[in-house]
Parts: structure tokens; sequence; C-alpha cells
């Protein structure tokens, strides 16, 4: 019986390990999956970083000098200096 014994709760023990391996918290598909979610935040991370970066140049600009204030009025205020001529091309 003892003979028995010792192999039985070898292949046993193994057989919990296997399962928890495939079923179990740490498995590989929930591994996998995470590791998925992981590269969807790094790639949203790093267009957030751009989004960042490009509004940090901005607030530098406007710091710094009037031509992006000026830029600013002309695009979305529609700004137009004295003794200018404003032409709009309609396509």
């Amino acid at each position: 019986m003892g003979k028995r014994f010792v192999p039985a709760a070898l292949v046993a023990l193994l057989l919990i390990l296997h399962g928890q391996l495939w079923f179990g918290r740490g498995s590989v598909p929930n591994v996998a999956k995470l590791m998925g979610q992981v590269e969807q935040q790094q790639a949203s991370n790093a267009q957030a970083k751009q989004v960042n970066d490009r509004l940090a140049a901005e607030i530098h600009d406007l710091h710094e000098g009037l031509e992006i204030v000026e830029e600013k009025a002309r695009s979305e205020l529609g700004m137009v200096k004295a003794n200018e001529i404003y032409v709009q091309i309609a396509k």
C-alpha cells in the first residue's frame, strides 16, 4: 500500500498544479489577457503623452511671446490688422 500511495500523491499534486496553471488565478490565459490590457494602456498613455507635450509647448509659447497669441486670434477669431486685406478662397 505504501508503494502505491507516494506515486498516487505525486500524480494528484501534479494534476492540482497543472489545473492551477491553466485555470487558476495566475493561469496562462489570464496572464495573456492582462498583457493585452497592459499593451492597450501603454498605447493610450503614449497618445496622452503626445497631447500633453503639444499642450506644454503651446503653453510655453504663450508665456514667451505674442506670436502664438496673434496666430490663435487670426485662425480662431478672424483677426485682421490695420492696413491688411482679408482674402478668403472658397473651393
